[in-house]
């Protein structure tokens, strides 16, 4: 004979509890579960936070020369040496992690979550001649050779851009922005967000598309509810795992790009440092030789930068893929 408490099995109570949990509280559960994803958490925040503080972290300015002491090897005083310059290598690689979260905050801002996702909605809810339009402009983009078109584009467009902005320097009377290189990362974010934005609206585009004839969006609608109420009341809440996604995985990408094309001598321009300028510095082969920290210092925290930006994208699919284990 069967009892009915063996017929029946009651949960425990934290395991009730968890099946009320939302996506995030779980999601965060199961991401704080993975010790390569903490341990790049604790790594990214640490690097932004030096980033953040870097004027008050720094010993020293990172323009600050000294003629006296270049090619000084590590110290006391110049704890990884310094360039041919004299200037102090840990300042300037302190402030370099300064210009990589300024431009991968604000490409991530404007191409991983503005762009694709007011142009993925907007194309995927009003469909037609909108869709058309935003998709074809996509993909002539998404056509382009990615890294010739960035090169060409800021090589190009710099010396304007530097112009425009000592205008308006001259408009509000203060000469900061030129020197703090605004020019330089107006102009990466620009080009970084053009080239950036049309995976991410491709994918929020066909999660519309199949939110779009959904009950709840269609009682919106006979309640007269308007499109941008329909969009980001109703819509938002379930791309928002893609969204957090694909800025997560570009992360990585944008750092690197960024890297690359100071490294080519169009990115990021002197006397603001920047790991791709500290790379090039240190990549002739008498400074390797005999000042190899020049070039191994820069390159392994930028390295190490990318890899956990990219383990912690990785990290963050598995736990909002609804397929992941």
């Amino acid at each position: 004979m069967i009892h009915t408490s063996e017929m029946l099995e009651v949960p425990e109570p934290s395991e009730r509890h968890r099946r009320g949990e939302s996506l995030w509280r779980r999601g965060a559960r199961r991401l704080l579960r993975k010790k390569i994803a903490v341990a790049c958490l604790i790594f990214i925040a640490l690097f932004y936070f030096v980033a953040l503080f870097a004027p008050l972290l720094a010993p020293y300015g990172y323009a600050e020369q000294n003629l006296d002491i270049s090619f000084q090897g590590p110290s006391w005083a110049h704890p990884f040496g310094t360039d041919r310059n004299g200037r102090d290598l840990l300042s300037r690689v302190i402030f370099a992690s300064r210009t990589t979260a300024i431009i991968t905050i604000a490409t991530v801002s404007t191409g991983s979550i503005l762009l694709p996702l007011t142009l993925g909605m907007l194309a995927g809810y009003r469909g037609g001649w909108v869709d058309s339009l935003i998709m074809r402009t996509g993909e002539i983009l998404s056509s382009l050779p990615g890294l010739p078109m960035l090169v060409l584009i800021n090589a190009t467009m710099r010396p304007r851009f530097v112009e425009w902005v000592k205008e308006i320097e001259d408009v509000i009377g203060w000469d900061g922005l030129t020197k703090s290189g605004g020019a330089d990362y107006f102009l990466i974010v620009l080009v970084l967000s053009l080239f950036g934005w049309v995976g991410g609206a491709r994918l929020i585009r066909v999660q519309v598309q199949t939110l779009r004839n959904t009950e709840y969006v269609l009682a919106a609608e006979a309640n007269g509810a308007s499109t941008l109420r329909i969009l980001f009341r109703h819509m938002l809440p379930n791309v928002l795992p893609l969204i957090i996604v694909g800025m997560s995985a570009s992360l990585g990408a944008i750092a690197a790009v960024e890297v690359g094309l100071t490294f080519l001598g169009v990115g990021i321009h002197p006397p603001n440092p920047s790991f791709g300028a500290l790379v090039n510095d240190g990549a002739g082969r008498s400074v390797l030789v005999n000042h190899p920290q020049l070039l191994l210092v820069p390159a392994a925290v930028i390295t190490a930068s990318i890899l956990a930006f990219n383990l912690l994208g990785d990290a963050i699919n598995d736990v909002l893929t609804p397929g992941a284990k």
